[in-house]
């Protein structure tokens, strides 16, 4: 029994090192990008674009010509939200998409969310990534809307 956990000791040790020791790709560097299908549409069921709302906001996620999977699940046409709010698509879009305060992400494969946001308006975009959070190509991306959360 001590031989064995030994064992698993040292074969978990020389893992962790080598996972440790793989250069992660540098700032900037375009990965390769999941073609999306024709005709594939990501959209903002709720709340619609002009909508006054009184807080906490449920946003629900709508998807046509795809299906939806979990991060780290590569499967044929299907990918994960995420929800950019009170921000612009990211410039490079050959990288994975950061988790930010303004870049939420639904790797468990969820099609809504409630937000608390502070009253004022605020503006909210989805964009569909692969099993990487990496942005599809061509990038499968909502009308980004504008809403009011009423104080």
């Amino acid at each position: 029994m001590i031989r064995q956990a030994t064992i698993a000791l040292v074969a978990l040790t020389f893992g962790t090192l080598a996972v440790a020791q793989t250069p992660a790709p540098a700032a900037g560097t375009a990965l390769p990008r999941t073609a999306s299908p024709a005709g594939a549409k990501v959209y903002i069921v709720s709340p619609k674009d002009g909508a006054t709302i009184k807080g906490p906001v449920t946003v629900v996620f709508g998807l046509a010509g795809m299906g939806v999977a979990p991060a780290g699940v590569q499967m044929e046409n299907t990918g994960h939200h995420h929800l950019l709010i009170d921000a612009d698509l990211p410039k490079d879009m050959g990288v994975p998409l950061p988790a930010t305060d303004n870049i939420k992400h639904f790797g468990k494969g969820q099609t809504e969310t409630t937000l608390d946001l502070k009253p004022g308006k605020h503006t909210l975009q989805l964009v569909l990534g692969d099993h990487l959070h990496i942005p599809f190509n061509p990038v499968v991306a909502s009308q980004k809307i504008t809403i009011t959360v009423a104080p």
